[in-house]
């Protein structure tokens, strides 16, 4: 990359891989309901919960 280019990337996704999904509208809403009553942003909810699933089947949680 040259000096004027910009990455496409921004930098808070600089190592980071997307994992997304197709829910119900009504799952969608209770997420984020559940995020914004807890004070979290959705991404550290669902890293929350990607956790307790890990753990719940014998792995090792890996933050966010």
């Amino acid at each position: 990359m040259s000096h004027n280019e910009k990455s496409s990337v921004a930098p808070s996704r600089q190592g980071r891989k997307a994992i997304s999904g197709y829910f119900s509208p009504q799952m969608s809403l209770a997420m984020h309901m559940c995020a914004r009553k807890n004070d979290m942003s959705l991404q550290a909810l669902m890293a929350e919960a990607f956790n307790d699933v890990l753990r719940k089947y014998g792995e090792s949680p890996v933050g966010d």
